[in-house]
């Protein structure tokens, strides 16, 4: 739905340079936009009841990793690598989901990342999550 919470999926296929099949945001640097689930909950924890992370309208989840340092690095979900090209700074959009949010977000690297996909192959609920410096990895 525009401008609502994404709908989640238990898996996605990904083609390398171009993102997430079906997805809006194709080819570029920002194919994929990722959220860690444990910098969710402390970014919002000032709001009271943590807002559900679907409002992030990202397009991953993640479980503990910490993305301060992400820029250049590799995120491996599954066997597809990730090359994370930035932070994804919050928009109006988030303001209008939850008051609050956005500035709770403001934090370096509050809103997740975004990256390009270097694989194709298919990502799922319950991959495997790693960040590594080795493209290779």
């Amino acid at each position: 739905m525009r401008g609502g919470p994404m709908d989640a999926a238990e898996s996605a296929r990904v083609i390398a340079g171009k993102g997430i099949v079906g997805n809006a945001n194709q080819r570029g640097k920002r194919q994929v936009t990722i959220v860690s689930n444990k910098h969710w909950e402390q970014v919002t924890a000032p709001l009271g009841d943590t807002p559900d992370p679907r409002l992030r309208r990202a397009n991953l989840l993640v479980s503990d990793i910490d993305f301060a340092d992400a820029r250049g690095k590799i995120l491996k979900v599954g066997s597809v690598r990730i090359r994370i090209y930035g932070e994804t700074r919050p928009c109006e959009q988030m303001e209008n989901a939850v008051p609050g949010l956005k500035k709770a977000m403001s934090v370096p690297w509050g809103g997740g990342a975004h990256g390009e996909i270097l694989d194709d192959g298919e990502i799922a609920v319950g991959d495997s999550v790693e960040l590594t410096a080795d493209a290779s990895a």
